[in-house]
């Protein structure tokens, strides 16, 4: 696909000692026509997703690697990891400026909020899972597992039973990028945290260095990238044992050569929004119908590692993707127990 033609965005320097501005160098351009080109339709069903009157915007740009966005619905925020980077970054809806919400932050990478509102986050540098109390205080949910400390903890789903599903792989032990090199002492598993007792079971030892993970609308499914593979591949499995168990681990989804999934939310639908690269051709947002068909595709000049939902409705895709923070209005909303 051509990308768009598209005129200077120019965009507003952010004051103050705890604000970030954008680089003077980095460059964003805004689309010139309605409906934005960004959108690939793969499918007709995709059609209806785009808004005719909306387009992708670069809400901020300046970070290494972007990671792990989560809505903030009573703050009207999105936070994101800026990995390498070290710190937690913060993009306001009311002022569209830019803060650290946490610096140093552990290496922090996947975020999600728990039944209560708390942010979950998975660091790769303290190799744990965390929740931040509403007083601030930090609780640590997972570091260990039968006495051994997990390889990196990447991405993070709260079901609605309270429990939190992570998954384990060695990325942040690999090198001194994003955390700190280490041997691993742990398979890549995927574990689940129960919401009332805070055991600690393993889930799946079946999925070679898991990523991203999310569950479909009604959680009886749950999808996982599994990065060992090349080509990637989406996996699903069954939610069995009143949500507490896994089974009948099947491919949803096989990328293509050059194709890379990392992380993804689901829209109401159960169609799932993936983080996509690595090539000019890829890089963006691939959408999968629950039947395993892409059917859409939205272009980024960068690799886009993951995204979530968010704004009042949970209609507004925030993509965070390499260097940069974007979004777009969607005519669908994120599945509310995502």
């Amino acid at each position: 696909m051509t990308m768009m033609s598209r005129r200077g965005l120019g965009g507003l320097a952010l004051g103050g000692a705890s604000l970030l501005a954008r680089p003077a160098l980095a460059r964003w351009e805004d689309v010139t026509r309605y409906p934005d080109p960004a959108f690939e339709i793969l499918d007709p069903s995709f059609a209806r997703y785009q808004l005719d009157a909306a387009a992708v915007e670069r809400l901020w740009t300046g970070a290494r690697w972007s990671e792990g966005p989560v809505w903030l619905g009573d703050q009207r925020a999105v936070i994101w990891s800026d990995i390498p980077n070290q710190r937690t970054l913060r993009w306001s809806e009311t002022t569209g400026q830019v803060d650290e919400f946490r610096n140093p932050d552990n290496f922090a990478n996947g975020h999600a909020r728990d039944r209560q509102g708390r942010l979950i986050a998975c660091e790769h540098g303290a190799r744990r899972v965390t929740r931040t109390e509403y007083d601030g205080r930090i609780t640590v949910i997972a570091d260990r597992f039968e006495g051994k400390p997990l390889n990196s903890p990447n991405d993070v789903v709260v079901k609605s039973d309270g429990s939190i599903w992570f998954t384990d792989p060695p990325f942040g032990i690999l090198g001194d990028y994003e955390g700190y090199r280490a041997q691993p002492e742990l398979p890549t598993n995927i574990y689940r945290v129960d919401g009332a007792t805070g055991a600690i079971t393993v889930v799946s030892a079946e999925v070679g260095r898991p990523n991203g993970l999310a569950f479909s609308p009604d959680e009886s499914l749950l999808y996982v990238v599994e990065a060992a593979a090349n080509p990637r591949i989406i996996r699903v499995f069954d939610v069995t044992e009143n949500g507490t168990k896994l089974a009948n681990n099947r491919v949803f989804f096989q990328a293509r050569p050059g194709e890379r999934p990392d992380g993804f939310r689901v829209d109401v639908e159960g169609n799932l929004w993936c983080g996509w690269g690595m090539s000019a051709e890829f890089d963006g947002v691939r959408v999968i119908n629950k039947a395993g068909q892409p059917i859409g595709h939205i272009h980024l000049p960068e690799r886009c590692a993951n995204l979530c939902f968010g704004g009042r409705n949970r209609n507004r895709l925030f993509m965070a993707a390499s260097k940069s923070l974007y979004a777009v209005y969607v005519n669908t909303q994120g599945a509310a127990l995502v």
